[in-house]
C-alpha cells in the first residue's frame, strides 16, 4: 500500500468519525427542541394555573380597604350610641 492510499484512508475515516458526531449533535439537538416545546407548554399551564394565587393580592388589598371602612362605620356607630346615651340617660342600646 503506498502513503497515498493510506492518507486517503486516514482521511476517509476522519470524515466518517466527523459525520457521525455531527449526526449525534443533530440528533441532540432535536431532542432538546422537543424537550423545549413540552417545557414551553407547561410553563404556559403553569402560568395559567397560578394567576389566581397573584390575584389573592389584589383581592387581600380590597379586602382590607373594605375592612377599613368598616371599622369606620363601626367606630361612628359607637359614637352615636355614646352620644344617644349619654343624651338621654334613660335608654341604653346593647
Amino acid at each position: 500500500m503506498s502513503y497515498w492510499m493510506l492518507g486517503f484512508i486516514a482521511g476517509g475515516a476522519v470524515v466518517v468519525v466527523v459525520a457521525l458526531l455531527l449526526i449525534g449533535i443533530i440528533y441532540q439537538a432535536l431532542r432538546i427542541l422537543r424537550t423545549a416545546r413540552v417545557a414551553a407548554d407547561v410553563v404556559g399551564q403553569i402560568d395559567a394555573n397560578t394567576r389566581p394565587v397573584w390575584a389573592l393580592r389584589d383581592t387581600n388589598k380590597v379586602a382590607m380597604q373594605i375592612l377599613e371602612g368598616a371599622r369606620a362605620i363601626d367606630s361612628n356607630a359607637a359614637t352615636i350610641v355614646r352620644a344617644l346615651s349619654g343624651a338621654h340617660g334613660e335608654r341604653k342600646i346593647a
